[in-house]
């Protein structure tokens, strides 16, 4: 039982889990801007929002830890969540297991925990370090940029708060990733910043990218917003071979021409003594930058070992990464460091550090990738193997165009030679017999007597609609494929021979999962038996799933079906409802009373927690340790040019308020000084008040609204729905009249039974002559949507009914389905109360169900009775 828990236990699940139960506690303790940061990326929120789902989801997680729990260690995070110490006081008594089944917490669970705290605390660095594994194409480059904008910008509006980065170091494996991070400096910030805030950050961060040896970092010290994009060879410390000549002292690292001309040294030089270390120019320069983020970027092909080794490396091992990292942490404020990477495992075992992850097959099932299709052969020889794979995939995809590309096969042979004797002959007898011209053939294996600049060019624009690149469709390649390669239209990969490297045949495999088009595609893999149950092995090891799991979702079983629109377009007139406001200027007439003795300060105390001994039963003991803010000493004249400045007022009048006021001026001063926070929540909203006065003036406006809208470029809606939660209108327990009064689609796709329950109910109730289902269509397929404001996010937003419904006396109902536990939240209130104003004034019922109310009753009964 104990080892069956821990396999299936995954903190950065109930790290999750935790979040999405307590989420309007947590996101309202956010600063705004950081709401305004979200809300802009959620979809939810804005339709438009460019994140994919896992990014989003990986956002929140990364803000959660930043601005909720305060940037700690993975390991003190754990043990405050088993112990429900501090932050976690109030977690739940149940935990999540990998399959999302939620379990008893018990004792027994609890004792497994314990193993897993000492691997994090063992694992442990001297700051704090955090895992964040999304597949390979979900865009983790893009989730990288967006957490350094988000930090820059928090840091521009907050900076002395030490939780957020001044400046970022990112780092790629080598070389060849090192070029797809260049996606950083070239990626339109607009599309996950607001354009307000992203002319802030345009005007302000620098790029520094360290793509040659002898490249010199060009940052200011103590300067803030600098991205500086290199690989670990650029920074890495270096040993001193020999005593320095008076030349190597002119040009010394720590000279002003060294820092103007860079490390003269030879970078390619290996043959070190046992000398000194020396840094260079380049390590200098990110020691004397303030607020430092490391961001590791495993670039899609870290796996297995490689990714433990990067992680993992021993202290002792000067050359590699992490000890990099140590080193600039001994000599500069590193805020912490973030590792991006493909999978949250090595060999079987979850790194204990991971806070988010989304999986292969979940990046399948919900159509971030492509599915696959493995085939494999067993005692076949390889022109055999390449003859059947080449006619198959022509058979699957010839004549076929995916966004104007053609679709490609990636042919991989174990060397040049075999490449360019054996496999490309072979290859143009086949496709000659299918009709396929040989120049449709490319070759880049990696060696200039055979592979062209023309063929790197080509290579280059295969995803290039157009180009002499997208007409090559067979491409026979030499171990091209394990790193920084992305082509979303190859839709097939062939490998006969084993390569020297198993985790080469996964890495090789996923290069053809890239998303592309909104259909769901499936690509082929064309693998030697051998190779068939390597990949099988490496996606065991690497991602704990199986080839079968590729192809089916066993745990949420979900169908896609194709929604048409029936005519003629249902309509209903409502009541448009707004709010104008004027400002109207006041005299000042009498003393403004800020009334601070009646402030609630604990609000504001920072608090320090101890518990004396770990090794006895010993209680937990808070301490106010205020004086370790730091905090703006305002005097008086300071406080009034504040308080003028953001209110744009004259300093005298300001001035005559301040000491005018029945507080007085030293108890004003004594309150901002000790927690400015008072400033803003207190004296400018108050001196504003005596000034101004908000007047708000409802309007309304009939509107007639369209229920559901024909689909703009295609004849069908798309949603994913369990079969059970479906029905459409050719139900054969309907009577035709019953179906007659709904279904304004043809199908309807519940997302739980009470919805299913509740349509059941007014449809075959003789005293409702019209129910429309309206809770699926939430994307601005039609126009019944209720404006509210949200109180988490500060934001206001679109809310959509479930149902819509006509009685026999002509009267409405708009109705909602709601599960027990969510009756009472406060989003939901307010979408009820911006529901029930809107309803009031247009002359309809607001109806809000329980689910378990629908499920025990029958909720129409009480029109039965009416009517009798």
């Amino acid at each position: 039982m104990a080892t069956q828990y821990i396999e299936e236990f995954a903190f950065y699940q109930q790290l999750k889990y935790y979040y999405d139960t307590n989420r309007g506690k947590i996101r309202s303790r956010y600063n705004d801007l950081t709401k305004k940061f979200l809300a802009y990326n959620d979809k939810k929120e804005n339709p438009d929002a460019f994140l994919r789902t896992p990014q989003f989801e990986a956002l929140e997680m990364y803000v959660f830890i930043k601005e909720f729990m305060g940037n700690p260690q993975v390991y003190e995070m754990f043990d405050d969540w088993r112990n429900r110490r501090d932050k976690f006081s109030d977690a739940s008594y149940y935990a999540v297991d990998k399959g999302g089944q939620i379990r008893l917490y018990t004792e027994e669970a609890k004792e497994v925990t314990d193993i897993l705290f000492k691997q994090m605390k063992n694992y442990r660095e001297d700051y704090p370090n955090y895992i964040y594994a999304l597949t390979m194409g979900l865009g983790k480059t893009i989730l990288m940029a967006t957490c350094i904008f988000y930090e820059f910008l928090l840091a521009n509006k907050y900076p002395r708060d030490k939780r957020f980065c001044h400046n970022a170091l990112v780092f790629a494996p080598d070389k060849t990733v090192l070029q797809s991070l260049r996606e950083i400096i070239t990626f339109d910030k607009n599309k996950v910043v607001p354009p307000e805030y992203a002319r802030v950050l345009d005007a302000n961060i620098k790029f520094h990218f360290l793509e040659e040896t002898g490249t010199t970092l060009h940052t200011i010290d103590d300067s803030d917003f600098n991205i500086i994009i290199s690989n670990t060879q650029k920074i890495i410390v270096k040993k001193k071979r020999k005593d320095p000549k008076p030349v190597d002292v002119l040009f010394d690292n720590g000279s002003l021409l060294s820092s103007l001309y860079g490390d003269m040294s030879d970078d390619s030089d290996e043959a070190w003594d046992d000398a000194s270390l020396m840094d260079n120019q380049r390590f200098k320069k990110l020691c004397r930058l303030p607020q430092l983020g490391v961001y590791v970027d495993e670039a899609h092909h870290l796996f297995g070992a490689d990714l433990e080794k990067q992680i993992r490396a021993k202290k002792n091992d000067k050359t590699s990464l992490r000890a990099t990292i140590n080193m600039l942490a001994e000599r500069t404020s590193i805020v912490a460091c973030y590792n991006y990477t493909g999978t949250p495992y090595v060999n079987k075992q979850l790194l204990p550090e991971v806070v988010y992850a989304y999986g292969l097959k979940e990046s399948i099932w919900h159509g971030y990738l492509k599915d696959a299709d493995p085939i494999s052969f067993e005692n076949v020889k390889s022109t055999e193997f390449l003859k059947i794979a080449v006619t198959t995939f022509w058979e699957r995809y010839g004549g076929k165009l995916y966004e104007g590309l053609n679709p490609k096969l990636a042919i991989y042979a174990s060397g040049v030679e075999e490449a360019v004797n054996e496999v490309r002959p072979a290859l143009e007898k086949i496709i000659a017999d299918l009709g396929i011209p040989t120049s449709s053939i490319l070759l880049n294996v990696g060696d200039t007597k055979y592979t062209k600049n023309n063929d790197i060019k080509n290579f280059n624009d295969l995803d290039v609609k157009g180009s002499q690149g997208n007409e090559k469709q067979f491409i026979i390649l030499v171990d091209k494929g394990k790193e920084g390669w992305n082509c979303r239209s190859l839709f097939g990969v062939a490998m006969f021979r084993n390569p020297k490297s198993k985790i080469f045949v996964l890495q090789a495999t996923m290069r053809c999962l890239r998303n592309i088009t909104d259909d769901r595609l499936t690509a082929t893999v064309f693998l030697s038996k051998e190779n068939y149950d390597t990949l099988d092995d490496e996606l065991h090891k690497n991602f704990n799933m199986e080839i079968k799991d590729m192809k089916s979702n066993t745990e949420k079983p979900k169908s896609v079906y194709k929604v048409r629109v029936l005519p003629p377009p249902r309509t209903i007139v409502l009541k448009k409802i707004w709010h104008e406001y004027s400002l109207e200027e006041k005299s000042y007439t009498e003393p403004v009373d800020f009334k601070l003795s009646d402030i609630d300060y604990s609000k504001y105390e920072s608090i320090m927690y101890e518990k004396d001994s770990i090794a006895r039963e010993s209680s937990l003991k808070e301490k106010n340790v205020d004086y370790i803010k730091e905090q703006m000493k305002f005097s008086e004249f300071s406080l009034v040019g504040e308080v003028a400045r953001y209110l744009n007022i004259s300093c005298v009048l300001i001035n005559k308020i301040i000491k005018e006021s029945v507080d007085g001026v030293d108890v004003i001063l004594d309150a901002v000084n000790k927690y400015n926070e008072i400033l803003d929540d207190v004296i400018i909203p108050g001196i504003f008040h005596s000034l101004f006065e908000v007047k708000a003036e409802l309007r309304t406006e009939d509107k007639e609204l369209v229920l559901l809208r024909e689909p703009k470029d295609a004849g069908y809606y798309e949603f994913s729905a369990k079969d059970e939660l479906v029905v459409n209108n050719q139900y054969k327990a309907f009577t035709p009249e019953q179906i007659a009064k709904s279904f304004h689609a043809d199908t309807y796709c519940f997302d739980s039974a009470p919805e299913k329950e509740c349509f059941m109910q007014y449809i075959t109730n003789n005293r409702v002559k019209e129910v429309y289902f309206t809770g699926m269509f939430t994307a601005n397929q039609g126009d019944l949507s209720v404006q509210y404001y949200d109180p988490e996010s500060g934001r206001v937003r679109q809310y959509y009914p479930d149902f819509l419904a006509r009685l026999d006396d002509g009267s409405y109902q708009l109705i909602e389905v709601k599960g027990d536990n969510k009756i009472d939240d406060t989003i939901v209130k307010a979408k009820a109360e911006a529901a029930q104003e809107m309803a009031v004034a247009s002359g309809i019922e607001y109806k809000m169900y329980a689910g378990s109310e629908i499920m025990k009753t029958h909720i129409l009964s009480y029109l039965d009775k009416t009517k009798a």
